[in-house]
Formats: C-alpha cells, sequence, structure tokens
C-alpha cells in the first residue's frame, strides 16, 4: 500500500486544522415527520478565526451533529474575513452593525477590560484575538442575525494606516498629537 502512494506522489494534507480554532456558537434540531414516525435533522452554527485579526462564520445541516459540525466549520474556513486591531488586542475605533432586526454596538477598551459581550459575540472576538472590548447586542437575540451583524460592524472597522494611504497621507498627520493633548488639558485648568 506504501507503493502505491509513492507512485502517486506525495499526499497534500491541508494545514488549516493547526492554524485555525473553532468554536460551536449554536446547534439546532429539526425533526420531520413522516409517514414512519419522526426524522431529526441537526443545524450547527460555528465561527472559525486565527486569533490574529481574521474570523469567519458557517452553518451546516446534516443528519448527524459531527457532519453538521464539519460542513459549518469547512464553510466558515471559506468565507473569512480580515480585521485591523490596535494593539492586537482591541478595535480601532467605536462602531455599530446591523442584519434583519439584529443591532449590534461595539466599543474600543483599554487594556484589563476583558471581552464583556454576549454569547454568540463573544465567540466572534475570542476567534478573531480580541482581548479588551465591550459591545452590546440590541434587539434580535437569535444566534445567526448576531453573529451577522457583529461581522457587517468588523467590517466597517478601518485602521488609520488604510484611512491614511485613501487619502494620501501620512499616519502621524491623522491620529491626534499625544503630547499636545495633555497640554490642552493643563491650559484650561
Amino acid at each position: 500500500m506504501a507503493e502505491r502512494e509513492n507512485r502517486r506522489g506525495p499526499r497534500r494534507e491541508r494545514e488549516e486544522a493547526p492554524e485555525f480554532a473553532d468554536r460551536l456558537v449554536a446547534i439546532n434540531r429539526v425533526s420531520k415527520t413522516v409517514k414512519g414516525g419522526k426524522r431529526f435533522g441537526f443545524a450547527a452554527l460555528v465561527v472559525v478565526g486565527d486569533q490574529k485579526g481574521r474570523v469567519g462564520f458557517g452553518k451546516g445541516k446534516a443528519k448527524e451533529v459531527p457532519e453538521a459540525i464539519r460542513k459549518a466549520t469547512e464553510q466558515a474556513k471559506r468565507q473569512m474575513i480580515r480585521v485591523p486591531l490596535k494593539e492586537g488586542r482591541t478595535l480601532h475605533h467605536d462602531m455599530s452593525g446591523r442584519h434583519g432586526a439584529g443591532k449590534v454596538v461595539m466599543r474600543t477598551a483599554p487594556e484589563g477590560t476583558g471581552i464583556i459581550a454576549g454569547g454568540p459575540m463573544r465567540a466572534v472576538f475570542e476567534m478573531l484575538g480580541i482581548k479588551d472590548v465591550v459591545s452590546k447586542s440590541i434587539g434580535s437575540q437569535n444566534p445567526y442575525n448576531m453573529i451577522r451583524a457583529t461581522l457587517n460592524g468588523l467590517q466597517k472597522e478601518q485602521s488609520p494606516r488604510s484611512v491614511a494611504q485613501r487619502r494620501g497621507k501620512k499616519v502621524a498627520d491623522i491620529l491626534p498629537k499625544r503630547d499636545e493633548a495633555p497640554a490642552a488639558a493643563e491650559a484650561e485648568a
């Protein structure tokens, strides 16, 4: 059997497994009534991320739970987005996102705050690699809508570097001067 593998060439194994972490957010059992009784199916919602600024979500449906989770994980890996992080731990600016009746508000937070967020949103932030954030979900409590609203808000985030590049300026021109802010506060006092 080893000879066959050598003749065909080396097998290419995907190295994505250790690279990404995944979090199961919800499993939904659905039943279909048929002539002989009920048939059960399962729907899984999974969030996948590399904890360095990339995150995605996927949903999978199957007759068995592990198969539904596998399908959801593969879909999540296919549709990942990149989010710029400030100092690798928080958001650059406050933002909100919405999907359907679900609305979420996300705010940047000082170091040591931790992740203050509800269930599905917490999963997104942990897989994204955010360590400090304050967030609130308003409206729909449906985990699918909450995750989509969270990703909608995260896609709006812009780093100072991308804003500077778009405007044709330097990053230092866009960010407020650190020396002037305390001096202005002292002058007012």
